[in-house]
């Protein structure tokens, strides 16, 4: 009962800490910001998304493949290939929709950065406690 209470604090203090590294005013400072990591490397562009790879490592652990793992890891995956797509069209390609534009330049709410800390964890929580 113990592992699986830290396993949630764990997931919350992971989201947490993604939440700050992608932390920005607009989604256009959050793309720069996550664009910095992939030019270095995709790789460490994956890395800054550490709670994807900690629920892969619950899900095995806990031998748990039900809809809430499976929903973590669809939005997480749609998430990150989403930003991967913005980085792609701003940075690479160069070819961005007016629409695009006018979104990538709306102000962030400061509860959207910790949105996920609201939506991964819970799910987390129902998946291990059933």
């Amino acid at each position: 009962m113990e592992i699986l209470v830290e396993l949630i604090i764990i997931m919350i203090i992971l989201e947490l800490i993604e939440a700050h590294l992608q932390k920005a005013e607009t989604l256009k400072e959050m793309i720069e910001k996550l664009y910095l990591y992939y030019d270095k490397s995709v790789f460490l562009f994956f890395i800054i998304h550490p709670t994807f790879y900690f629920v892969l490592f619950v899900s095995l652990y806990l031998d748990i493949l039900d809809f809430y793992i499976v929903a973590i890891l669809t939005i997480k995956t749609f998430d990150m290939f989403f930003k991967i797509e913005l980085i792609k069209q701003c940075y690479l390609n160069k070819t961005i929709d007016d629409e695009l534009k006018r979104m990538l330049t709306m102000q962030l709410t400061p509860w959207m950065s910790v949105l996920g800390v609201f939506i991964h964890a819970p799910l987390l929580f129902i998946a291990i406690f059933p």
